[in-house]
């Protein structure tokens, strides 16, 4: 029996905890699930520890969460950009912490998580401040360092589609972190466009399986 419950994005945000670690999904607005992160606005969590592959764009979606005053740090590969003008502001004035991981690393570290690997080692950041504090290891020749998963509490993501059993389909771009994120996390919540029929989904085309989703939330585009 599927355990995925369709809910409200009220609904699916509520237990999120003050302090909790919460990834989020989306490569800039592709895949970003600006429904769950404007109910997790309302809902009042605070204290919170983001992971995603930016810092918000514009004034919307995580940017909107990073404004109301909710996050206490950002673990992210980029995050200054153009519109980033919300994080800039925050991290100047000393408000917000930031942990900077590269993006293979950061999604390699998700991974991880997922797969119940205790540490890996990966060559990228030898040689630069990232590699402050960690262990470097030489093997057949080359540096690397050791890196350790990131898991979540919860994880907020975006799908095309997904079926009562919380299987997931993505379409192009918006696919990005969704996957990893989704076995990294405790919880999953995914906002989806449609929910259709179990078995209404090609089992080939599912990336992310619903054993891996809790909550799945329909949002008209």
């Amino acid at each position: 029996m599927s355990r995925t419950r369709v809910s409200t994005a009220a609904e699916a945000v509520a237990d999120v905890s003050d302090g909790a670690t919460v990834l989020v999904g989306g490569f800039g607005m592709a895949g970003m699930p600006v429904a769950l992160i404007d109910a997790l606005i309302e809902q009042g969590a605070k204290d919170l520890t983001i992971v995603s592959n930016n810092a918000g764009n514009g004034d919307t979606g995580l940017a909107a969460l990073l404004a109301a005053g909710r996050v206490r740090k950002v673990i992210c590969s980029f995050p200054r950009q153009s519109d980033s003008w919300v994080f800039d502001g925050l991290y100047r004035a000393g408000k917000i912490e930031l942990e900077v991981v590269p993006q293979g690393n950061l999604a390699e570290r998700m991974r991880a998580a997922g797969a119940g690997i205790g540490a890996f080692y990966s060559p990228t950041g030898v040689g630069t401040l990232l590699a402050e504090g960690k262990e470097t290891r030489t093997i057949d020749g080359r540096d690397y360092l050791l890196e350790f998963p990131i898991h979540g509490d919860v994880a907020l993501i975006g799908a095309h589609t997904g079926d009562r059993a919380g299987n997931l389909v993505y379409r192009k771009t918006a696919r990005n972190f969704g996957p990893v994120m989704a076995a990294a996390a405790t919880t999953t919540i995914a906002q989806v466009r449609s929910i259709v029929d179990a078995g209404a989904l090609d089992p080939e085309a599912v990336v992310t399986p619903g054993i891996y989703v809790e909550h799945l939330v329909e949002v008209a585009a």
